[in-house]
């Protein structure tokens, strides 16, 4: 029998922030859309989504009771082809969050110029109180309910915060079951379901070419760069697995347990290792001393990569900041207060429309393969990330010289270039 229980609150987010967030790729897009000498006009129809869908979704929990909660999908433009972003399963969802991660997809799938327009989706609910068949049966009716807008010619969704490959495996079966079989609605899936392989690695080895590539043009040579990591998920992770390889020493990494810390180098697989064997957790690490990681976002080291929360660096702790060099993994690291003044102590930012790009890249070429029914080779993969991950980089560094500004304002300036124009060749009507 169901019982009732109370409409969960967990998805009210602070508002101020929420404000901070929405506000700061309004800030980014204007300072670039002024480089670009954009109309209004222009700017408005550019920022504004196309399509925002808020869904209720009641589902039966283990213990009978009946929970409701509210589901969200934002399509932001279409102009370059499909929509593409993330489905993120976190408590404060919402909304503006939203809203403000899909503008986000749209400019970053412009900057490393694949067919794609920007889009993002969310429930607001906490997975880590969820069991597995509670978890399949909130997505499965997710899905019911966002069906018809969803489809590999219209709106492709992808792992984030909270999902997994085996979630996209069940949003791909559930849409099936509408709409008849057609692995290409949703990317990230297991390789063993219609994914591709290298999927997983792909944003953390994105931060570690871009890195490579960044320290090259700066004149640091990569046994003489110490790197500290916030963040050791799939992301952080992968991208410490690939600058250790290639010979910069990690001397820093975190999670919510703390940060971890050894001037010598840390043995990133090691590491990597540890966690897997301790419920996914650097808690306990024992090759490093325990710092917060607000210390470890201040440590002495050439090259800072935050690989986990929005926000973190802030003007509070900006001129704490002592790397020269700052690889945004994560979405959002940086506030604008705290970009404007690592700018002018002449810190470089490889902002996250660039940095954290990867994955949706990585995402595009499975959905190519779906749409093919033809299996990519690891190899493959790897390669045509690099190319396109390289190109993208290149335009962006010209840019940003030529022009004298931030590599931010040069990939957002790229990003709404592209945009402009396929908005303006398709036709306003």
């Amino acid at each position: 029998m169901l019982r009732l229980s109370k409409v969960p609150d967990a998805h009210i987010n602070n508002p101020q922030n929420i404000m901070k967030s929405f506000e700061a790729v309004k800030l980014y897009f204007n300072r670039a859309a002024d480089e670009l000498e954009l109309t209004e006009n222009m700017r408005t129809l550019l920022l504004t989504p196309k399509r925002e869908v808020q869904v209720q979704i009641a589902v039966e929990m283990d213990n009978g009771d009946l929970q409701t909660l509210i589901g969200y999908r934002v399509q932001h433009d279409n102009a370059r082809g499909p929509m593409k972003g993330g489905l993120r399963f976190h408590p404060e969802v919402d909304l503006d969050e939203v809203r403000s991660l899909a503008s986000l997809m749209t400019w970053k799938t412009a900057v490393v110029n694949i067919p794609y327009g920007g889009a993002k989706g969310g429930i607001a609910v906490d997975v880590r109180g969820l069991s597995v068949g509670e978890l399949e049966r909130i997505t499965r009716k997710f899905v019911d309910e966002i069906h018809d807008v969803i489809g590999p010619d219209t709106d492709i969704p992808a792992p984030d915060m909270g999902t997994s490959a085996e979630v996209m495996a069940w949003i791909m079966n559930q849409h099936n079951k509408y709409h008849g079989f057609n692995p290409g609605v949703v990317t990230g899936k297991p390789v063993e379901h219609y994914g591709i392989p290298g999927r997983e690695e792909a944003t953390g080895r994105g931060v570690g070419i871009l890195a490579f590539k960044t320290l090259s043009r700066l004149g640091r040579k990569p046994h003489e760069t110490r790197v500290a990591l916030q963040g050791f998920g799939n992301v952080g992770s992968h991208a410490a697995k690939f600058l250790s390889e290639a010979d910069c020493k990690v001397v820093g990494i975190s999670d919510i347990s703390g940060g971890y810390y050894n001037p010598d180098g840390i043995n990133v697989l090691e590491a990597i290792r540890y966690v897997n064997k301790h419920e996914r957790s650097l808690e306990g690490f024992p090759s490093a001393e325990k710092i917060s990681n607000e210390e470890l976002l201040e440590l002495d080291v050439e090259l800072l990569i935050p690989a986990a929360l929005g926000g973190v660096i802030t003007a509070d702790n900006a001129q704490r900041i002592k790397a020269p060099l700052i690889i945004e993994a994560a979405n959002a690291p940086v506030r604008p207060d705290a970009d404007d003044l690592l700018h002018d102590r002449g810190v470089v930012i490889v902002p996250d429309i660039l940095a954290n790009a990867g994955g949706v890249t990585v995402s595009y070429f499975e959905w190519v393969q779906n749409r093919q029914y033809y299996q990519w080779n690891l190899d493959r993969v790897r390669q045509e990330l690099d190319r396109v991950i390289s190109a993208a980089f290149e335009e962006v560094w010209d840019l940003s010289h030529q022009r004298n500004i931030s590599l931010r304002t040069a990939a957002f300036m790229l990003g709404i270039g592209r945009v402009g124009r396929a908005t303006v060749l398709g036709g306003i009507t």
